[in-house]
Parts: structure tokens; sequence; C-alpha cells
């Protein structure tokens, strides 16, 4: 449970980066463009490893009782 918490933490970092990105208005250059697409993947990358494996536990769970 640790290890998906962490993960959670990792794929909210990349929205932070996000934020920070149309706050301080660079959002609209080609550089702000593509600083939030890759931070967008790599969040969605987290975000369904985290899916994934909550899935793969519940499941188990279930198996158990």
């Amino acid at each position: 449970m640790v290890i998906l918490a962490l993960a959670v933490i990792f794929a909210v970092v990349p929205l932070l980066g996000i934020a920070w990105t149309v706050e301080s208005g660079s959002l609209t250059t080609v550089d702000g463009l593509f600083t939030s697409l890759i931070l967008l993947a790599l969040s969605g990358i987290l975000f369904l490893n985290v899916a994934l494996e909550a899935r793969k536990k519940f499941r188990k769970a279930e198996k158990k009782s």
C-alpha cells in the first residue's frame, strides 16, 4: 500500500509542474506546450500504474474472501 501512495505522489508532481507552467504564463510558448505534454504523459503513465496495481490488489483480496 505504501508503494501505491508513493506512486500517487509521483503522479501528482507533474501536474503541479503543469500548474506552474500555466501560472508563469509560458503555456503558450513551444517550450511550455511540449513541457506540458511530457508532464501529462508522465503523470498518465504513473496513474495507469496505480490503477493497475490497485486493481490487482483488490482482486487478490476478493479471492481470499
